[in-house]
C-alpha cells in the first residue's frame, strides 16, 4: 500500500477521495450510533457537507469517459444530489423511516458501491491500495 498515486492525483481528485474517505468512515459511525441524540445530528450535518464534497468534486473528474465527459459512475452522483434534500427534510420532519432508508440508500450507492469501482484496475485507488 502507498499513498503516492493519490499524493500525485490532480486536486480534484484529491479531495474527492479524501471526502469520499471521510464520509464512509462518519457514514459508519453514524449507522452505529445512537439516532437521534444531538451527536448524531449534528454529525449528519457534517456527513451531508461531505457527501456534498464528494458529489461535487465528482463532476470534476473525466477519466473514464463513456458519455461524452461522464461515466455511469457520474449517474449515482446524481442519484445523490437528487436524495439528499429529500432524505434531510425527512430528518426535519421527524419522518424517521423514511430519513434512515434515505440516508442507507445514499451511504450504500455513494460509497459502498461508486467506492467498490475506484478499486478496478488502473485506477488510482487500486494503485493505492494494490500498488503500481
Amino acid at each position: 500500500m502507498t499513498l503516492a498515486p493519490l499524493r500525485d492525483a490532480p486536486p480534484v481528485i484529491i479531495v474527492h477521495a479524501l471526502a469520499a474517505m471521510a464520509a464512509f468512515v462518519l457514514g459508519l459511525v453514524q449507522l452505529a450510533a445512537p439516532k437521534g441524540t444531538l451527536p448524531h445530528r449534528r454529525l449528519g450535518w457534517i456527513w451531508a457537507g461531505l457527501m456534498l464534497a464528494v458529489v461535487v468534486s465528482s463532476f470534476g473528474i473525466h477519466t473514464i469517459r463513456s458519455i461524452g465527459p461522464f461515466s455511469p459512475i457520474h449517474g449515482l452522483s446524481l442519484f445523490t444530489l437528487a436524495m439528499l434534500p429529500p432524505a434531510l427534510l425527512a430528518a426535519r420532519r421527524h419522518r424517521p423511516r423514511q430519513h434512515g432508508v434515505a440516508m442507507l440508500l445514499l451511504f450504500t450507492g455513494a460509497l459502498v458501491i461508486a467506492g467498490a469501482f475506484t478499486f478496478y484496475p488502473g485506477r488510482i485507488m487500486h494503485a493505492v491500495a494494490f500498488g503500481g
